[in-house]
């Protein structure tokens, strides 16, 4: 797997510094954190309707730009990507369902 998660977290916090006329992400960072979380909540659903729909380029494209905007709420909250691969790691191996369990929540 590429490093591009990594370039684009350098990108994202970068563009903290920048215009926000000039820039799409420095725009969402102005608008604050409540604006992030409703794209996030918004490309969800488009990539839920994307897979719907059957249409394995258009679910692609959809989950890029979950991803990209969930990479945008993590910077926001000074988070980095390595943190969520790291607890993806950390549960490599480990039952879902005991994994659920041991946080006491059921589906």
């Amino acid at each position: 797997m590429s490093d591009i998660l990594a370039q684009l977290a350098e990108v994202l916090e970068a563009r903290k510094a920048e215009d926000p006329a000039k820039s799409y992400v420095a725009g969402l960072y102005a608008k604050g954190l409540d604006r992030i979380l409703k794209k996030v909540g918004e490309e969800a659903t488009e990539t839920v309707l994307a897979a719907k729909d059957g249409d394995a380029a258009h679910v692609v494209y959809e989950t890029a730009d979950l991803w990209f905007h969930t990479l945008v709420m993590l910077a926001y909250l000074d988070l980095r990507p390595e943190q969520v691969l790291e607890e993806l790691a950390r549960r490599f191996g480990v039952s879902g369902l005991d994994e659920k369990a041991a946080r006491g929540q059921a589906e």
